[in-house]
């Protein structure tokens, strides 16, 4: 698949070519012919809220402040009224700390946390459905040919996951365009980076679109409402409790998006039928990841 040479689309895309998040190493292959693969890094990075630690998870290590804010955001942790004062990353420590004028404890909801199916450190603390209450997304219309317009931008982005594999991608789209592209060794890293930057830049959800990489579990559709973002979409497939969830909260659910096909398992009601399937190129094969030479 050629790779899109315009990114000025674009406010944040990935930098495949940076040095900290790849690593070369040799290795032999089928044949017992010697090779050189670049591979994905995985650093700690310990988050605080104010003198609190409250976890340390495994990233590629771009990023750490929209990190550290959306995980904090997406736990409930950082209210929408609270006032952010600092937020101080020391690289030599991998330590980020998120100071705001608020005093805050959460000793009780550290105890009572639930592991979700996200890889890495996937986590969800007390109830699945805590912070949810009350939340109503917009019936804000999506245009199906908005979707297939993002679907081959991003599929043809360059990305780690084409230089190197073994990481998922999120997108924060607005109409057809794509806006912000995280990536990271587990998905809900990745939306949790779109999440802090969306907190750090004041801007709105109404409009927007997710896009993500990975398969749509629970905590995806859960972290999308959470955000206040009306739909998420991805290439791959559904979890049934991702798509229970996602009924229950009035959330455009769709998957299996290659070429011309989808599926909207909920939410159905936002989506404006304006672009002829058949006239929608079937998308063709990836090539294989490149290695380092």
């Amino acid at each position: 698949m050629a790779v899109l040479d315009d990114l000025s689309e674009y406010l944040i895309a990935p930098d495949p070519e940076a040095p900290r998040l790849t690593r070369v190493v040799s290795g032999m292959d089928q044949d017992g012919v010697a090779q050189q693969i670049n591979v994905v890094e995985e650093r700690p990075l310990t988050i605080y809220l104010n003198a609190q630690e409250i976890v340390t998870a495994m990233t590629i290590g771009d990023y750490p402040d929209y990190l550290a804010l959306g995980f904090l955001r997406n736990q409930g942790m950082l209210s929408s009224d609270d006032e952010i004062t600092a937020v101080e990353y020391d690289e030599d420590l991998e330590v980020v700390v998120v100071r705001t004028a608020r005093q805050t404890d959460y000793e009780e909801k550290m105890r009572r946390k639930t592991r979700t199916s996200g890889c890495a450190v996937g986590t969800v603390f007390g109830d699945m459905m805590e912070g949810l209450e009350g939340v109503v997304l917009p019936q804000t219309p999506v245009r199906t040919s908005w979707l297939y317009a993002l679907s081959a931008k991003i599929n043809r982005t360059p990305s780690l996951y084409l230089q190197a594999g073994a990481i998922h991608g999120t997108i924060l789209c607005s109409a057809d365009r794509p806006l912000v592209y995280m990536e990271d060794v587990g998905r809900h890293n990745a939306v949790d980076k779109i999440a802090g930057w969306m907190l750090s830049e004041g801007v709105i959800a109404d409009d927007k679109i997710l896009y993500t990489t990975g398969r749509l579990t629970s905590e995806m559709v859960i972290k999308t409402a959470m955000m206040g973002i009306p739909v998420l979409a991805s290439r791959s497939g559904f979890t049934a409790w991702g798509v229970e969830i996602a009924q229950q909260l009035g959330l455009t659910l769709i998957g299996r998006m290659k070429g011309r096909r989808f599926m909207c398992l909920s939410g159905e009601e936002r989506l404006l039928r304006d672009a002829d399937p058949d006239g929608v190129a079937e998308e063709p094969k990836r090539s294989g990841r490149k290695g380092a030479s």
